[in-house]
């Protein structure tokens, strides 16, 4: 009797009816709606993060169901098989740039251009990660000395992209080293190595920790500026990337870091010198100008030549013999001031005597002095002329002012603005920064 009672609907109905499926109440059931909220605003975002956000909120499940559910209503699309290069404890590491568009709190409706820099070990995946302003040669020189120092050490190899801070240029398939970038690498020790052009994948080791940076760091989180993002992701770095289980390893990067540490390459006593050396030459204000800002030069230097030293803080003017006259504050970009270190008792405007103004002009070269002396014949005040003709050299090179004054004696001209209407058209300001570096002859050993 008790199987009839249980195959009556069969008999009445048909084999074919299926009973609806039972729906049972889940934990999830209250962080839905804000589940498919945050996929909505943030397309990338993982299952990890979602959890992490919702835990705050009071889920009390586990993470299992929330990767089950993000699954179902997320499509995902098949990629191509990719298999990273595994490497002994010390052996290499990868460095990268990338950008990524951040709206900050304090701006709202205006999103702002934030570059990263990212250095990681390729045995333990434990990661450095720093906010940039510039993707230069000595930004780059900077960064790696600060990941050398945050691991207490370098990698034996360190592996980068095709960027001209790195490679200069390929031959017969070989990259070609930038040989400022190979004497950093001789300083720390470590064998320089890049990828192949065309090959992103092969540095995919860095790559992909920038797609979990953005999904479980950038996504879900408000930034209030610039600084407030720095905090947030040295915070982040220690406190979840450190400690969060990777998918290939199945351990922790603080705990492999454990095993890596002893291999790295020890630091050398002294650090590489990453600051930039600028040449300047003092204007009628006794000051310099570096981006923007006048930096004062004490002392009777002007419309001289100075050698300045720029540090990521600090700005020093040195003599023409390398001898240091006064250090700056570096200028922040956005400070009013445009004037940096006036001493109380100055005035604009200092005056050269005219004798002074000839001795200065006359030490350029013979065929300044000789037009010199015509210009001075052409004017019944040549005081102007001589000065306004002396303060090029602020914005001119020498070898290009000189051009310029051959051309004009050469014609007759002894108009000094003729002159500075030439130097404009024909030739390259001194506002490009050239470095001590970039002066020394490409064949000098």
């Amino acid at each position: 009797m008790r199987i009839l009672r249980e195959h009556e609907q069969r008999r009445i109905h048909g084999v074919n009816t299926l009973e609806p499926p039972r729906v049972y109440p889940s934990k999830l059931d209250p962080y839905k709606e804000h589940i498919q909220d945050l996929l909505q605003k943030y397309k990338n975002i993982t299952a990890q993060r979602i959890y992490e956000i919702i835990l705050e909120k009071g889920y009390p499940g586990k993470i299992s169901i929330v990767e089950v559910y993000v699954q179902k209503i997320r499509t995902s699309k098949s990629k191509p098989v990719i298999r990273c290069v595994e490497t002994a404890p010390g052996q290499r590491a990868a460095h990268d740039w990338s950008e990524y568009m951040i709206e900050f709190t304090s701006s709202p409706a205006k999103q702002h251009k934030v570059t990263f820099f990212s250095y990681i070990l390729g045995y333990s995946r434990r990661q450095y990660i720093e906010v940039v302003e510039d993707k230069t040669q000595r930004t780059l020189f900077e960064c790696l000395v600060h990941a050398f120092m945050y691991f207490d050490g370098a990698a034996r190899e360190i592996k980068g992209d095709n960027q001209k801070a790195c490679v200069d240029r390929w031959e017969s398939g070989q990259p070609i080293f930038n040989r400022h970038y190979l004497g950093f690498a001789s300083h720390y020790g470590f064998r320089p190595l890049t990828i192949r052009p065309g090959r992103p994948t092969e540095n995919l080791k860095v790559e992909r920790p920038f797609y979990y940076m953005e999904t479980n760091f950038l996504n879900g989180r408000s930034f209030r500026d610039k600084n407030d993002l720095k905090e947030q992701l040295r915070n982040w770095l220690t406190q979840v990337n450190d400690l969060r289980v990777h998918r290939t390893t199945r351990r922790k990067p603080i705990d492999m870091f454990g095993e890596e540490v002893p291999c790295l390459l020890p630091l050398p006593q002294a650090h590489y010198d990453t600051s930039l050396i600028v040449y300047r030459v003092v204007n009628q204000e006794s000051c310099v100008n570096y981006q923007g800002y006048h930096y004062f030069v004490p002392g009777d230097y002007l419309f001289k030549s100075c050698p300045l030293r720029i540090t990521s803080d600090q700005l020093m003017i040195y003599s023409h013999d390398f001898k240091l006259l006064i250090e700056h504050p570096l200028a922040r970009k956005g400070t009013r001031e445009r004037y940096i270190g006036l001493p109380p008792t100055y005035t604009h405007g200092q005056v050269l005597k005219p004798s002074e103004v000839k001795q200065r002009l006359s030490a350029m070269g013979g065929i300044m002095e000789a037009y010199v002396e015509k210009l001075i014949l052409h004017k019944k005040d040549p005081a102007f002329s001589l000065n306004t003709l002396l303060a090029l050299k602020v914005h001119y090179y020498t070898e290009d002012i000189l051009k310029a004054v051959d051309r004009a004696f050469k014609h007759g001209i002894y108009d000094v603005r003729m002159i500075e209407r030439f130097l404009k058209a024909h030739t390259q300001g001194r506002d490009t920064i050239k470095t001590l570096f970039d002066q020394i002859p490409d064949d000098e050993n």
